[in-house]
């Protein structure tokens, strides 16, 4: 009776699973999505606790071990999601996928330690294939598997991490790109041999596996620029998701398999559109061959000169005109201005100007980041137009104000064929009739490439601390 219930628990967790990432797929239903999903696991989790029974028909142990752990972790991630900041959820995201990937690297780690302690205390393979009820070359094939992407996904997740707190920069030696690739045929080549022949020395072949898997998880995203990190936290997504799958098969646990799945589909296809959204093909990713450093002309050195607009010139120009849109990046989360934003539309509106939001597939540090810092600020979804939408208006717009955005509005892609970011599909605010500029300085963006953009003749520059910047507006708007 126990099994058919846990059959039904997990039953339960795969089907929440799936309708929580249909869910997902929308702003409106993501947060319902997300409880739904989580409510499921929790029914897995609780099944596999109290139900669960091995082939000896015993139950888990350890109790006290198992409810320690779930405890310090609910803390400690509660604490850390209502602390942390919008402009630090790529790290933390970046930081909790890590985790996961190390957590099935782990998984690997002792099923194949376990397996081989079967076959020098036991009568050998015939064991290993009763234990585990897989030929135990797949089984061997899983375990590396496992091992190798949830390695890669821990150690990449956690430059990632480093990089986007600033303790690490950028870091690339000539050739790196070779030696990553013979660094992963080595990795592949090891793990062939092991799974072919298990040596005398399988164990020792297995940690020295895991050892290089971690150093080419560093050596990926090392050279990666700051520009492409959103490619970098979806794949790494996707890895961890096929290294849980990998889990699933080892302990022949549907709902870990399917969650697996679930989300290394989900994290593929994403990456999928965020190399497309920055015209970066799939190959390139894969091999690290991507964010190379941009030489100084262009990162640094002025291409023109720039005109600054006065608060209470844009606070006249937006609140006579028909049409605005509004540009969001990442200097409008690093001023936590979303609120003040979300202000200054309503006040426009009231004056009956119509103001949508324009939003880039890889403005901010993480996909959808845009997205999720003007959901917390309650503006309306029908207000958020995709890429393809906002090109389409701007030619018909009075004003764009851009509010931190910088390399996804760069019109260098389109027209500098020398530029690192050529070809990525942008939001082309220069046929708007007016475009106005929000930044703390002229300073470069996150990818170090200067913008030809701020030095148009219809583009003024608004300096200033956004959140300072769009309170000064509502005030000048509302004193006309």
């Amino acid at each position: 009776m126990g099994i058919s219930i846990l059959t039904v628990c997990y039953l339960v967790g795969s089907i929440t699973f799936i309708i929580g990432l249909k869910m997902l797929s929308s702003p409106v239903s993501a947060r319902k999505g997300n409880l739904i999903a989580a409510a499921g696991m929790s029914v897995a989790i609780a099944g596999t606790i109290f139900l669960y029974k091995d082939d000896n028909g015993e139950p888990l142990h350890n109790y006290g071990w198992i409810f320690s752990g779930l405890l310090i972790g609910a803390i400690i991630g509660t604490i850390v999601a209502r602390k942390v900041k919008m402009t630090a959820m790529p790290e933390m995201v970046s930081l909790f996928n890590g985790m996961g990937g190390a957590c099935a690297a782990l998984i690997s780690i002792i099923e194949f330690g376990h397996a081989i302690d079967h076959l020098k205390s036991s009568t050998g393979i015939e064991v290993i294939q009763t234990s585990y009820q897989n030929d135990f070359r797949i089984f061997l094939l899983i375990c590396c598997a496992g091992l190798i992407i949830g390695s890669v996904s821990f150690a990449g997740s956690m430059i990632a991490w480093a990089k986007l707190n600033g303790k690490i920069r950028d870091f690339a030696f000539k050739g790196q790109h070779l030696f990553n690739i013979f660094l992963l045929l080595v990795i592949l080549g090891l793990a062939s041999y092991l799974i072919g022949s298990l040596p005398a020395g399988g164990k020792m072949i297995f940690y020295l596996i895991f050892v290089l898997s971690l150093l080419y998880g560093i050596l990926f995203v090392m050279p990666i620029g700051g520009a492409d990190m959103p490619v970098v936290i979806s794949l790494l997504n996707s890895f961890t998701g096929i290294a849980a799958a990998c889990g699933g098969f080892l302990y022949n646990n549907m709902v870990m398999l399917t969650g697996g799945i679930l989300v290394g589909a989900a994290g593929t296809l994403l990456t999928i559109l965020m190399c497309k959204a920055m015209n970066r093909s799939l190959k390139n990713v894969l091999i690290g061959s991507f964010g190379a450093k941009t030489p100084a002309t262009q990162a640094g050195h002025p291409a023109g000169t720039y005109k600054e607009i006065s608060v209470s010139d844009a606070a006249m120009v937006m609140s006579y005109a028909h049409k605005v849109m509004i540009v969001p990046g990442y200097g409008l989360a690093v001023a936590q201005a979303q609120h003040a934003c979300h202000d200054l539309e309503k006040l426009l509106e009231n004056k009956g100007v119509d103001v949508k939001y324009a939003i880039h597939p890889v403005a901010g540090r993480m996909p959808g980041h845009m997205n999720v810092l003007l959901a917390e600020a309650d503006v309306s979804y029908d207000k958020l137009l995709e890429m393809e939408q906002a090109n389409e208006e701007f030619p018909g717009i009075d004003v764009v104000l851009i509010l931190g955005a910088n390399d996804v509005v760069n019109p260098a892609a389109k027209n500098d064929p020398s530029s690192p970011i050529y070809g990525m599909p942008i939001l082309e605010v220069e046929l708007a009739k007016t475009v106005i500029v929000n930044k703390r300085s002229m300073k470069p963006g996150y990818a170090g490439i200067e913008n030809a953009l701020f030095f148009q003749p219809k583009t003024s520059m608004l300096f200033g601390d956004a959140k300072k910047v769009l309170q000064d507006l509502i005030a000048e708007i509302k004193s006309l």
